[in-house]
């Protein structure tokens, strides 16, 4: 089942998805003591930040020390680098959240297995590099059942570090797998597979802006799309779209509020 929600405003996009998190980590949380959610790169970070940094009324509501984090793909640089998923996740929320107060449990790349420079493949270790990507898939191992996945959705249809008519989209045993030719710079990066995404209690997509839009109309309006984010909305999983008006500019899609 997919849900479209839309709001003119991004405060109000970010207010959208933060009830909606809270509402599934309650219920994560009550069901098994845990909420593991998959976070993803790009606008996500701010987006949260505002959502459950910033509003006073959300803010209380996260139980950060039932979070166990992961992350939906991530670019093999260090995790200080400004091309990090965890970077940018611990600039906008980790190093937000107040001293003292409880922090998440944060699963990411094994920084010491990192060669090369900015994640280039040039002067990289390809072995150190698949070691990178087995490992974290090992998280994975016992249980790939995440309860949310939020998603971005690029001008190009891409979500995670799965690429329209890459290989990878194929992907089926591999839970994490390493793409080392991203046609979004850097090229060397790990990411999450459809295995585990359809394995999700829930995915929700954040997109916004107007050069989302005539990705966003192939998506919902093209049954044939070979579209990544196409694909994970085919899933038998909950997805959640949470979107601002621009991004819909001339999709013929009716959404609804959050």
């Amino acid at each position: 089942m997919v849900t479209l929600y839309s709001n003119k405003e991004s405060s109000d996009v970010a207010k959208a998805v933060g009830d909606y998190i809270i509402k599934i980590q309650d219920e994560s949380i009550q069901k098994a003591g845990v909420f593991k959610v998959a976070v993803s790169g790009g606008s996500l970070g701010k987006v949260l930040k505002a959502a459950l940094i910033d509003d006073p009324e959300l803010s209380k509501r996260v139980k950060w020390d039932k979070w166990e984090v992961f992350f939906s793909d991530e670019r093999i640089v260090p995790l200080d680098h400004a091309e990090s998923n965890y970077g940018l996740f611990d600039e906008k929320v980790l190093s937000s959240l107040p001293a003292g107060s409880p922090k998440p449990k944060v699963h990411t790349i094994d920084a010491s297995l990192i060669t090369g420079s900015d994640g280039q493949t040039e002067g990289s270790d390809n072995a150190k590099d698949e070691a990178i990507a087995e490992e974290y898939g090992k998280l994975f191992a016992n249980d790939a059942h995440l309860d949310l996945i939020l998603l971005g959705c690029g001008p190009d249809g891409h979500t995670c570090s799965l690429f329209p008519g890459h290989p990878l989209l194929k992907e089926n045993k591999a839970l994490v797998a390493l793409i080392k030719d991203s046609p979004k710079p850097p090229p060397r990066r790990i990411t999450i597979t459809f295995p585990v995404l359809s394995q999700a209690g829930n995915i929700a997509f954040v997109a916004e802006g107007e050069g989302k839009a005539p990705a966003i109309d192939e998506i919902f309006n093209k049954p044939e799309s070979q579209l990544p984010c196409k694909f994970v909305n085919d899933l038998n999983v909950p997805v959640t779209w949470f979107v601002n008006d621009a991004a819909l500019k001339n999709v013929n899609v009716t959404p609804s509020k959050y």
